[in-house]
């Protein structure tokens, strides 16, 4: 049975865009989509007389939320399978458990009731932070949500980090039938003081950087995905700069951007590197954030 993609859905325009996403991704790899609205509005309401046969207010709207869900979904890809849970729990734990389960969890940068110059909402970040499956945040420029680009763009760091995230994106890449760029930033160190001034250009990253190195690192996290997804136009690039300006600057011209992300055993707080916590907060395109243990 395949596994389903999982989206969270509170009502908000940000959850709604993320379920347009979300149903185009599920028609693109031809998955089932499950919507999943989870709130804990029973705390806050008033118990009911158990003769009673109303049902709390905050339950009414969570399925009234969902069932909208549910039929946007279907006049937009009619083929998709559309399963749905409206749940009295917490949202991050909710989508946690859900994403044990899950080709992956979608969700929109803010939820309902965010405060407006918040860059993203708390409960996208602390997923992004600790799921064990990919999570994409769907925000950035309209074009780029729209898959107008073209362009898949995987961030390259070390060799057993990226893996999942470069099979990720290339799968992406072949789904969509688009071109995968692989980027790696390298940084020129600073001379020591006395030392003579290095040459710097295309040709001379400077002493110290091994562009051979870069190189061959961005060669090895391709090799088997080239092999595997013969169709996808590959390419790669070694930029100098800070990694998190570098990818910010890719994500402009990009349909999704996908980075790596360690989970190591028996940590509980949010596992997010500055890479990967620029791009949630800033990028111009929807993010993919694979993790990998460790």
């Amino acid at each position: 049975m395949e596994l389903p993609l999982v989206v969270g859905v509170d009502g908000s325009d940000s959850s709604l865009l993320a379920v347009d996403w979300a149903v185009d991704e599920a028609a693109r790899h031809g998955l089932p989509l499950r919507l999943v609205h989870a709130s804990l509005w029973e705390r806050y309401e008033r118990v009911q007389p158990s003769f009673s046969t109303d049902r709390p207010a905050g339950r009414v709207m969570a399925q009234d939320i969902v069932a909208s869900c549910v039929e946007r979904t279907q006049l937009r890809h009619p083929e998709v399978k559309v399963s749905s849970d409206v749940l009295a729990a917490d949202a991050v734990s909710t989508l946690l458990q859900a994403g044990s389960e899950a080709f992956a969890l979608v969700t929109g940068a803010r939820g309902r009731g965010e405060v407006a110059g918040l860059l993203l909402g708390s409960v996208s970040l602390t997923v992004a932070a600790r799921a064990m499956c990919p999570v994409i945040v769907v925000r950035g420029e309209e074009r780029n949500v729209r898959g107008s680009v073209g362009r898949v763009v995987v961030g390259v760091g070390d060799a057993t980090g990226g893996t999942g995230a470069v099979r990720f994106a290339a799968r992406e890449a072949e789904a969509r039938g688009c071109a995968l760029t692989a980027v790696r930033a390298w940084r020129n160190p600073v001379p020591e003081p006395g030392s003579a001034p290095a040459e710097s250009g295309p040709g001379h990253p400077g002493p110290g950087v091994p562009e051979e190195q870069v190189s061959a690192t961005l060669d090895d996290a391709l090799r088997e995905v080239v092999r595997e997804h013969p169709e996808v136009d590959v390419s790669r690039g070694a930029v100098e700069g800070p990694a998190h300006r570098v990818l910010l600057e890719a994500s402009a011209d990009a349909d999704l951007i996908v980075v790596g992300a360690l989970r190591r055993h028996g940590h509980l707080g949010l596992q997010l590197g500055r890479v990967a916590h620029a791009l949630l907060h800033h990028s111009l395109c929807p993010v993919a954030v694979v993790p990998h243990r460790v």
